[in-house]
């Protein structure tokens, strides 16, 4: 054994305590600029659940953000695909205008009643502003690499609250069924410090409580989650697929990328008059949290779906995790009638389960719903989550997510006899890791 083996903790002190700086740097910012999100929507939410008239202004408001966005936006309209694929090839740091242009992007939306979430804009936010610190610190590819992924850790965590999923969430989203663990230490020192930063600022998350005890595990419980978990991953590859579709359909149709949004919202604010209701749109909270005391409509997720998707694919700002949580708990709520377990712990169960089938995300996801209902329904949750990630294939919301390893062996094995070097699907190239 070299003597540096045998003090290589020492050795690694002074890096880890570089790296301990800048991502107590990067959960400040990361916990300022999810502040800042969460108490724009709030007022943007109560506004315009006052004023519902506003709700027929959303073409125009569409059509204001995607010349925003066309005129000022192109290089940071790719949003967070930008972010992977700058960790996955390094290239330029992420312009400073991607920070204020998806918050003012995502007000818009949620102002005027499109159907959106936040997590899409808070990653954004603090990776971009994360970025900033290459120029101070003139970091090379390998370490800018780092920076963006505790960025996103910081960015998830300050956003929702759940500081273990956030930090998770960094390192599994990159790529399917690969983790990397050399921005371990950033993403969890980014994720704890952006999540505390919230608190003090004095924003707090929606508190969820499902009611009844877990019951005990049973055969017929074990079943009830594994069905409940294949059908939370089919809706969340549907939900994937649909908003990429008609992403592409406006694309291919719509030439002038501000009329997109502008149509789209028409049909979203038509569809709202129409149903008489304003619960399907904006984040819908309120929803999610009944979903955990009484028996919802069972078509409640199919709405959410179909809003969510023609919003965000028509080029609205925003993200599509908020919306997943409606979908899976309202989903989860639904199925208690078929299923033997209570609603409420089902509606967690999809809560959770259908956005790591749509993120490709089991880990954190899991560690999500155990952060946000408890230790004690883990055992179903962790089910719901792998079953999820399992029947979802490899579809996503992340166009940008790269395969790291197949999701079912007998596809791997079959790649590798007809390709012996399908390198290029890693997310990864070799390179060094935290130095």
């Amino acid at each position: 054994m070299k003597w540096f083996e045998k003090f290589e903790q020492f050795i690694a002190l002074p890096q880890l305590s570089k790296w301990f700086i800048i991502s107590c740097i990067v959960g400040i910012l990361s916990g300022l600029g999810s502040a800042a999100l969460l108490a724009s929507l709030e007022w943007a939410t109560n506004w315009r659940e006052s004023h519902l008239w506003i709700i027929a202004l959303l073409p125009i408001a569409g059509f204001l953000s995607g010349w925003i966005y066309h005129r000022y936006g192109k290089k940071v309209e790719a949003g967070n695909n930008l972010l992977l694929e700058e960790i996955h090839n390094p290239k330029n740091i992420i312009p400073l205008r991607m920070a204020p242009m998806v918050l003012l992007g995502t007000d818009i939306t949620h102002l005027f009643g499109g159907s959106a979430g936040r997590e899409g804009t808070a990653l954004q936010i603090a990776a971009s502003l994360a970025d900033q610190l290459t120029r101070i610190f003139r970091f090379k590819h390998a370490e800018r690499r780092i920076l963006l992924m505790a960025g996103i850790s910081g960015g998830f965590a300050s956003v929702f609250g759940t500081p273990l999923a956030g930090t998770i969430f960094g390192l599994e989203v990159l790529a399917i069924g690969t983790i990397n663990h050399d921005a371990l230490f950033p993403c969890l020192v980014a994720a704890v410090i952006g999540d505390r930063i919230t608190l003090v600022l004095g924003l707090h998350h929606t508190v969820y409580r499902h009611a009844p005890l877990v019951p005990t595990v049973t055969p017929m419980g074990l079943i009830s989650a594994i069905v409940a978990g294949a059908i939370f991953g089919i809706v969340a590859m549907i939900f994937a697929k649909l908003t990429h579709k008609i992403s592409h359909l406006f694309k291919a149709k719509i030439s002038y990328p501000p009329l997109r949004p502008a149509i789209g919202g028409t049909i979203v604010a038509l569809s709202v008059w129409a149903m008489g209701s304003t619960k399907y749109i904006g984040l819908g909270i309120p929803t999610i949290v009944d979903t955990f005391n009484t028996q919802l409509p069972p078509w409640d997720f199919a709405a959410k779906i179909v809003l969510t998707a023609l919003t965000l694919g028509a080029g609205f700002k925003g993200g599509e995790v908020t919306p997943l949580f409606f979908i899976g708990a309202t989903l989860g709520n639904a199925l208690s009638l078929i299923l033997a377990l209570p609603a409420p712990l089902l509606a967690g169960m999809g809560f959770v389960a259908v956005f790591g089938g749509a993120a490709n995300t089991p880990i954190a996801s899991t560690l999500m719903g155990i952060e946000l209902f408890g230790l004690e329904s883990g055992v179903f949750i962790a089910i719901a989550c792998v079953m999820s990630y399992v029947f979802s294939g490899h579809a996503g919301i992340y166009s940008s997510q790269r395969i790291g390893s197949r999701k079912y062996p007998f596809m791997s094995m079959q790649e590798e006899l007809k390709l012996p070097n399908h390198a290029n699907n890693n997310s990864f190239d070799a390179e060094e890791t935290i130095k």
